[in-house]
């Protein structure tokens, strides 16, 4: 079995950490600004709003980081992400409760565009590296993203649990001030000790070639699209206010209270999520098979996740409203829905890096982590209008239309 470089393990294992530190900070910012701003009185559209520049400025990133990260190294890009992030952070700690409605929304539709950016320059970043410094054979490819992909979302969720938390705790800004600093920490570790490992950037690299040509790389972006969508949809705005809708009765007790359950609740679906992701490549007996039989496997597994959203959104229409039984079928159903999508999500991360060229990696990685980012904003958007328009039931039952797409454009990866 071909082993990696020591330098490439160490590079490896320090772009794991900087990940890590930053999505802890995505995922507690996420439910600091989702449930302070419902406690506000925000509607789901509005709550839906905070997030659509978050994910457009996503989609841009992506495009140009690629291309970015061809000219001037990986490890610019990660630094760029991680600064950035301290940057929102520290906007985000100016809001004033005195402000208007239109300007709150404003001002943080911002700052949240300003975090989109240094996301996507911190994930193009980390996922890129994995292709340059995982050794080839025996599919080594497949367990590295698994394991940087997986246990990502299990720091994000560990960032919803205590996002929640602090923002019962410790208040709005004092959360925020907390993340900056601590972030500013693990930036200064990164840029200090990084050991070698990440390539240099290559002046000849042109801005053109950040579309990508290959049918391949371009029909897993589309599945991607939908994949992401079908989970947002639900997942960014109508499942947590449906939930608070029931554990709050307005009062502060069980409004603290309610942020808690919702976090872990939020918390533990992506733990999940990451720990069944890092899990892909053994459940799917991934070992020493083609990227062929891979594509049949994510078509297979886009196809099971199609009736669950419909099934979840049939439940909600017979109950008629909060009912005891029907948070229990949500909370089940939503579970298993992040089962199979984990193991949809962990093939496609595999398929990126495989189907693409070592000399073109940060484009089409980036290209493709565009697609899933317009996936988010199509969700995002979807979620608090599908909840707005017709409640929990319309809002899965988008969910499921969105899952139906992704098994549609997954079954065009075999013509490509």
């Amino acid at each position: 079995m071909t082993t990696a470089p020591v330098n490439g393990l160490r590079a490896y294992a320090a772009v794991t950490a900087a990940y890590w530190a930053f999505m802890l900070s995505d995922g507690a910012l996420r439910m600091l600004v989702l449930l302070h701003f419902n406690g506000l009185g925000f509607s789901p559209l509005q709550l839906a709003w905070l997030f659509l520049l978050y994910e457009l400025a996503g989609m841009i990133t992506n495009l140009a980081a690629g291309w970015i990260a061809a000219r001037f190294g990986l490890a610019s890009t990660l630094y760029a992400g991680l600064g950035l992030q301290i940057v929102a952070l520290a906007a985000l700690a100016q809001l004033d409760p005195g402000w208007s409605v239109a300007a709150s929304v404003a001002f943080v539709m911002a700052v949240q565009g300003l975090s989109g950016v240094a996301k996507d320059l911190a994930k193009m970043s980390s996922k890129s590296a994995v292709k340059v410094l995982a050794p080839e054979g025996d599919g080594t490819l497949f367990r590295w993203v698994a394991v940087l992909t997986g246990s990502k979302n299990a720091v994000k969720g560990l960032g919803f649990f205590l996002g929640a938390v602090a923002l019962g705790v410790a208040g709005f800004q004092a959360a925020i001030w907390t993340m900056a600093v601590v972030l500013a920490v693990i930036l200064l570790a990164v840029v200090l000790f990084l050991p070698p490992g990440l390539p240099a950037g290559r002046k000849t690299s042109k801005i053109g070639a950040i579309w990508s040509r290959d049918a391949a790389v371009n029909r897993l972006s589309l599945a991607r699209m939908f994949l992401f969508g079908a989970r947002d949809v639900w997942f960014v705005v109508g499942i947590p206010i449906y939930f608070q809708s029931v554990l709050s009765d307005g009062s502060p007790d069980s409004r603290r209270a309610a942020f808690f359950v919702i976090g872990s609740f939020m918390a533990a679906w992506i733990i999940a999520y990451g720990a069944v992701q890092a899990a892909a490549p053994r459940l799917l007996d991934a070992r020493g098979r083609s990227v062929p039989q891979i594509t049949d496997k994510a078509i297979a597994w886009a196809g099971w996740l199609v009736p669950i959203p419909f099934a979840l959104a049939l439940a909600a229409l017979w109950a008629g409203g909060p009912a005891t039984w029907l948070t229990v079928t949500l909370i089940v159903g939503l579970l298993l829905f992040g089962f199979v999508f984990a193991v949809n999500s962990a093939v496609h991360s595999y398929l990126i890096l495989a189907l693409s060229g070592a000399d073109r990696v940060t484009m089409d990685v980036g290209f493709y982590y565009m697609a899933n980012a317009a996936g988010r904003l199509m969700g995002t958007l979807l979620s608090g209008l599908s909840y707005q328009l017709g409640g929990l039931p319309l809002c899965l039952a988008t969910a499921g239309v969105m899952a139906g797409l992704n098994w549609l454009a997954a079954r065009r990866m075999r013509a490509a």
